[in-house]
């Protein structure tokens, strides 16, 4: 009897098949979609990246974080500031905000570090509501009033159907890029100390995984990609205001929402609870104050029903795997 050891499973190869023919069809985007498409997609693969990365944080090593809009608003900041203040290509402050991000997390991570559990998570919030209110008070960048990105600046893109390909072509390389960084991260040595700290923080440390160092360095890297995330929403937009750059509803409580639905500590849990959330928006915004309650409440069924999510219900009764990212052995005669 003779062993093969593999990664992939027969659905991650048909996955991997359709994901990239509709990379490609989603490239073409700017060809076939209209602006109104473009900007839906754009949001949709928005929502995807802070979904990824915050399932990242919280889903493996533990860090429930409930401040991350704080380096959205921080994101948008910094694009608007290098726009405005240094003359840049507005996409050019998009890697800018990452870095500046980096360093700025650097000492929040300290401070915050010294928290656990649920005084991390308000510890998280009270840093956003700083850097809000701090925002408000810079009168340069407008205020509690918040301020637009100017005309020269934006002619640096083209015109307006290039401007919104290329603002497209970013969100789409920012959701599918922090998809790939998420998925590439736990198929290394990171990634299985990060699997083993998210299955027992206690039995990792026993093993001689450097639990802190690790944190350190997703908090890190999760906060640098927020912001750029949070400078390309604000090209979007087109400016930035203190209460829509640092929304906790906006850019936390639905990212929450979404990564609880679709599954928790999962690579494939974000993808099915942006898509769900996405679905639940278009049909009952219109509703109002209902389609936040059927949120609440459908969160709450599917907390009850299934507490690893959608996909980690189908994922346990059938055995299915997108993203495999440990290795399988198979036996043969």
């Amino acid at each position: 009897m003779t062993h093969a050891i593999s990664r992939s499973t027969p659905a991650s190869r048909i996955a991997a098949v359709i994901a990239v023919i509709l990379l490609v069809a989603l490239i073409a985007a700017p060809w076939w979609g209209s602006s109104s498409t473009l900007r839906l997609m754009g949001e949709f693969c928005i929502y995807l990246a802070l979904a990824s990365l915050w399932n990242l944080l919280a889903g493996y090593t533990g860090l429930v974080s409930v401040g991350q809009q704080a380096y959205v608003g921080f994101g948008g900041y910094i694009l608007v500031s290098a726009t405005l203040f240094l003359g840049i290509n507005p996409l050019y402050g998009i890697p800018i905000a990452g870095i500046a991000a980096a360093a700025l997390a650097v000492p929040v991570a300290a401070l915050v570090f010294r928290l656990q559990g649920a005084y991390f998570a308000i510890g998280t919030w009270v840093v956003a509501e700083v850097f809000r209110l701090t925002a408000s008070q810079i009168t340069v960048m407008g205020g509690g009033s918040g301020i637009s990105l100017p005309a020269p600046a934006l002619a640096a893109l083209g015109g307006k159907a290039a401007r919104e390909a290329l603002i497209y072509w970013a969100a789409l390389g920012l959701g599918v890029g922090c998809l790939a960084l998420v998925y590439i991260l736990l198929r290394s040595r990171v990634g299985l100390a990060l699997t083993a700290i998210r299955d027992s923080e206690v039995a990792s440390a026993s093993l001689g995984v450097r639990i802190q160092r690790i944190k350190y360095a997703v908090y890190i890297a999760v906060a640098a990609a927020t912001a750029m995330i949070g400078a390309l929403i604000a090209l979007q937009k087109l400016r930035v205001s203190p209460d829509a750059a640092f929304s906790v509803n906006d850019w936390t409580a639905f990212v929450i929402f979404i990564v609880v639905i679709g599954g928790i500590g999962t690579i494939e849990g974000p993808i099915i609870g942006t898509i769900v959330y996405f679905l639940l928006r278009e049909f009952l915004a219109d509703y109002g104050t209902i389609y936040l309650l059927f949120l609440g409440a459908l969160a709450i069924v599917v907390m009850l029903a299934a507490p690893k999510g959608l996909w980690g219900y189908a994922a346990e009764r059938w055995g299915l795997s997108l993203f495999p990212t440990g290795y399988r052995v198979t036996w043969k005669d």
